[in-house]
């Protein structure tokens, strides 16, 4: 039946999400969700918001929220431009800010939805390679036509650049917008949401999917110049006024409040983190040094027959069958319980 789809639709070349198995009794550990639930006092909104008000619209502008946000960011209200989701508030970036007739840079190994909204939009890109030690080659994202994006920290592996490679960046593409993807920052890397006082051209995008383990709402943000969050608002309004719903708005605003629980979570997850590292290294892997809620690794054996091995066994982690990182394995960062039967598991497939 596909004679009836456009010829956009024929073209795409849709992102491929990591495996949701339909079993329950699973250790999941490849779409780098947060182990940990969300904290009551989010739970408790939401189900307050579960009422008759869900017959009438929620707020289009999620003025309440914006609020909420800027005062945790320390921006203006202004400022601050929230969607259904980090991966819309990029979409909407990439419709907003990029040209299709002016080539964009962004890292060759990194989040695989950038090409993806790049080729949807027919948006040229430059795919710049990572340095030997998988850092992001700064210099080499200088000077872009179109604009330029990258996560901070870089997703698969982990690494993150500090404020002032950042900050050469913008000082080189002053006349491009450029887009820093902090999905995973607040699992140790430093955010660039200060620079967007100095840096008319930089935004930031953000989401509650992985810190605020609320990756079943929907919902991210972006903070930068009011002129880039007029932007975002145009391209938001001509598809949708109504992009957050009435549940999602109150466990996103209670959650900003609980930031206790949140930060005790953010430290668990962390001190795992650096356990597994070095549970891992023991048995001759490579890790990567991460500050994101999961480890980019190389295996004494192929990678691909430790992801499956490791399925067989009820413990899903990530392979990408990608050139240049296809001997490594993505592990997202589980409970302690987790952690300790994967390495268990792999231990066993090695003794075999």
């Amino acid at each position: 039946m596909s004679q009836f789809w456009s010829k956009k639709a024929k073209e795409a070349k849709p992102y491929v999400p990591g495996e949701q198995p339909a079993e329950t009794d699973v250790i999941k550990l490849n779409t780098n969700e947060n182990p940990y639930p969300p904290s009551p006092m989010t739970l408790e909104a939401m189900h307050r918001a579960i009422n008759s008000d869900l017959r009438r619209y929620p707020s289009p502008t999620v003025t309440e929220l914006k609020n909420i946000i800027a005062a945790r960011e320390k921006v203006a209200p202004s400022n601050v431009f929230v969607g259904n989701g980090s991966d819309e508030v990029l979409a909407f970036a990439f419709q907003a800010f990029f040209e299709p007739n002016k080539p964009i840079k962004f890292p060759e190994t990194t989040y695989s939805f950038y090409p993806v909204y790049a080729n949807l939009y027919d948006i040229p890109f430059q795919k710049v390679p990572l340095n030997t030690d998988f850092s992001i080659d700064v210099e080499n994202l200088y000077d872009s036509v179109g604009g330029v994006i990258f996560p901070n920290p870089n997703a698969p592996t982990g690494l993150a650049l500090r404020l002032g490679a950042i900050e050469r960046i913008l000082q080189q593409n002053t006349n491009q917008v450029v887009i820093v993807d902090e999905a995973y920052v607040e699992f140790g890397a430093e955010t660039a949401v200060k620079l967007t006082e100095l840096y008319p051209n930089l935004l930031v995008t953000r989401t509650l999917s992985k810190s605020h383990a609320l990756a079943g709402i929907r919902l991210g943000y972006a903070i930068g110049n009011e002129v880039l969050i007029e932007g975002l608002e145009r391209i938001k309004n001509s598809f949708n006024s109504y992009t957050i719903n009435r549940v999602s708005l109150a466990g996103a605003e209670a959650a900003f409040k609980d930031e206790v629980y949140y930060s005790t979570t953010i430290n668990q997850v962390k001190q795992t983190r650096e356990w597994t590292s070095e549970a891992l290294r023991s048995l001759n892997f490579e890790v990567i040094d991460s500050t994101a809620n999961f480890l980019f690794v190389k295996p004494n054996m192929n990678a691909k027959f430790l992801y499956e091995s490791l399925k067989e066994r009820g413990i899903y982690v990530r392979y990408f069958n990608e050139s240049k990182i296809d001997g490594y394995i993505r592990i997202s960062i589980g409970t302690d319980a987790e952690m300790e039967q994967l390495v268990e598991q792999i231990k066993r497939i090695i003794s075999s």
